[in-house]
């Protein structure tokens, strides 16, 4: 699978890796750091408006709807920030470049595409400092880019590679067949896809995600969006679950209204080779706290799954916040789960109906705590598994740091581009 660390590690070790960048280059572009830190957002929105336009094929590419709730450029500029802290050690961004690189294989960024991006930035960066941007500066920061655009290439080439060459795998997207729709909540459905060539399938890593291609009919561009597999894996076909967003205003309600209201059983779909590089460590045998917010169960249901299939004696917590039962997906599957004595599964409502009262099937009305959490999880000795909405994830981030949780014990992903936990949430404002 792709998460040969230390095969990552000694490319960007070698020195046929990247270009080597001289001291002088280094010294500017670290002094560059405040200023990215202050103008980063505004250098990356610049960045966006120049590309596309003078390239708006890249819009069959990028999700709209992540340009436009700003987080794109707001993950970019992080990505930006962490490149020219670390200009003279790569090495310590290896999780950052790893990460963005399994999107981009995921998407099918090609080489050939790193010069456009290059070319942009450099812009953008002049036009959003203006008499800052130095001569000096642009040649600095042309040779930084040239070296991190090498680093991504030669990840990603092994990700390409490990992909395409692994049994069942394959490169660019697969056609593959909607071999069962199945609703699972109010606001939640399962595809259960099969190849449509009827041929061997890849495995995949619990965690791990597909990107789906989309055309839709009257839209302009073609839509990719990456979903989670919420089942373990081993089994003849993939399976995604998908949540409705609200309204078809945005992108992601165009894609989500799509693939509910139109794709049916039978319809074909184009999907990318699983990747990720949030999964579940099965060479472990400490016990796990998976905790999920929403539709964030979908990869927790996966490693739940792969746990009982794989670790039978492996202790787990399952802990799933949710607003009611109406849009709880998945519940059956997890309950019938929790008959082993190694799995304990807990359920959070903070707007129960009077069904969900009378049917007593949620533990908790309310929110997952820190004094919860200390009570009835293993702090001491457990790695946590989060996922979910925002807001969820900072409060559980948060709520685990105060436990005293080390850090190499907590692992989460977002759905979509990365965003900070550090920032304070207010836990009234927790929906999922």
């Amino acid at each position: 699978m792709y998460l040969l660390k230390s095969r990552y590690k000694d490319c960007l070790l070698k020195r046929e890796c990247f270009i080597m960048l001289d001291q002088m280059t280094i010294d500017i572009v670290k002094s560059t750091v405040p200023v990215l830190e202050e103008h980063g957002e505004a250098i990356t929105t610049r960045f966006y408006q120049l590309m596309f336009g003078n390239h708006p094929e890249l819009l069959n590419i990028f999700n709209h709807a992540n340009q436009k709730q700003r987080r794109q450029q707001k993950a970019l500029a992080g990505a930006v920030y962490a490149a020219a802290k670390y200009i003279d050690n790569l090495e310590a961004i290896l999780p950052v470049v790893k990460q963005i690189g399994h999107k981009h294989r995921s998407l099918g960024i090609k080489p050939e595409q790193y010069p456009i991006v290059g070319k942009h930035l450099i812009l953008a960066i002049k036009d959003v400092l203006g008499d800052a941007a130095t001569d000096e500066v642009i040649e600095a920061w042309k040779k930084a880019y040239n070296e991190i655009a090498n680093v991504f290439i030669n990840v990603e080439a092994e990700m390409y590679k490990e992909a395409a060459s692994q049994p069942g795998g394959w490169g660019g997207f697969r056609s593959f067949v909607v071999d069962r729709k199945v609703k699972e909540s109010d606001v939640i459905t399962s595809f259960y896809l099969k190849p449509e060539d009827g041929k061997e399938l890849a495995t995949f890593l619990p965690g791990q995600y597909i990107s789906i291609k989309l055309e839709i009919a009257g839209e302009k561009y073609t839509h990719i969006r990456q979903y989670s597999l919420s089942d373990a894996p081993g089994k003849d076909y993939y399976r995604i679950s998908v949540k409705r967003e609200a309204g078809t205003s945005n992108p992601d309600g165009k894609v989500s209204n799509y693939l509910h209201d139109e794709v049916k059983e039978g319809d074909i779909l184009l999907v990318s080779a699983p990747a990720g590089d949030f999964v579940l460590d099965t060479n472990l045998d400490t016990p796990i706290v998976l905790l999920s917010g929403g539709v964030g169960l979908t990869p927790m249901v996966s490693m739940l799954k792969t746990v009982a299939d794989v670790q039978p004696e492996r202790n787990v917590i399952f802990i799933h916040a949710a607003v009611n039962g109406s849009v709880h997906a998945l519940r059956e599957e997890v309950e019938a789960l929790t008959t082993r004595e190694n799995i304990t599964a807990y359920v959070f409502y903070d707007s129960p109906t009077d069904e969900d009262r009378l049917t007593n099937r949620f533990d908790v009305e309310g929110y997952v705590t820190k004094e919860w959490l200390e009570k009835n999880v293993p702090v001491e000795n457990a790695d946590f598994y989060f996922c979910g909405p925002i807001p969820f994830m900072r409060a559980i981030n948060r709520a685990l740091k105060d436990l005293g949780v080390d850090e190499n014990r907590i692992h989460f992903e977002f759905f979509g581009p990365a965003d900070s936990l550090e920032e304070p949430e207010q836990r009234e404002l927790v929906t999922v």
